[in-house]
């Protein structure tokens, strides 16, 4: 598969991030679980932070030549941001597997806001400016991901799905498996990627697109 091609995969998989048309405000309360540094589930609803990018579960940052776990950082900060708290969310959109786009606080706290005020999570300026402000000052402070060596969570995904694709059957990386847990597919920047392996035999399989995936049966990781 040429290289074209496996962009436009990794376009589509990555469709998640860009907002579908949303017709009217939508506004979610509860208690919420957190998935990673950018997406939690409130009441039962699968949300993404608007306005946002943090650091992937599986990714590593450099500071004074060690790595720090950044992906599993900015997850345990949103977790103590929500904490005991009822979380509310106003959103603006829906990605395109029925995520809301929202804003969300907890204690009078923007969660999007505080995660890049402290340097765990960009300003996701190819989707919106809300966050350019807060941004400037973690980076002027030189907190979390503005002290170290660490590439923008949008270019690590780019990067681990051309490795995967590379290594994937038709250039398809979405690894679908099948365990006591039902069926779960993980992306090329999941933690688990790497110990996954699939046994066709049994009924696993790779997929193109998280869409396709979705339509097969298959769930996301936590």
């Amino acid at each position: 598969m040429n290289g074209s091609c496996r962009a436009v995969m990794f376009s589509v998989a990555l469709l998640a991030c860009a907002p579908a048309a949303f017709a009217e405000t939508s506004t979610v309360a509860g208690q919420a679980r957190v998935i990673d540094g950018y997406t939690l589930s409130v009441a039962g609803v699968r949300i993404r932070l608007e306005g946002i990018d943090a650091p992937e579960l599986a990714q590593q940052c450099m500071h004074a030549g060690r790595p720090w776990s950044a992906g599993k950082i900015a997850r345990q900060r949103l977790a103590r941001l929500v904490a005991d708290h009822t979380v509310t969310c106003r959103a603006f959109g829906k990605d395109g597997y029925g995520r809301l786009i929202a804003r969300c606080q907890a204690a009078g706290r923007d969660l999007g806001g505080e995660l890049v005020r402290a340097g765990l999570a960009w300003a996701f300026v190819k989707y919106s400016t809300t966050f350019v402000a807060e941004e400037q000052v973690a980076r002027l402070s030189s907190v979390g991901i503005w002290q170290s060596r660490c590439e923008p969570a949008w270019a690590f995904r780019r990067n681990r799905w051309s490795r995967g694709a590379s290594a994937a059957p038709a250039g398809c990386a979405i690894k679908g498996n099948i365990s006591r847990n039902g069926r779960i597919y993980h992306m090329p920047w999941s933690p688990w990627y790497a110990k996954t392996r699939i046994d066709a035999a049994s009924g696993e399989r790779w997929f193109c697109n998280e869409r396709e995936a979705r339509a097969a049966g298959w769930r996301p990781a936590a």
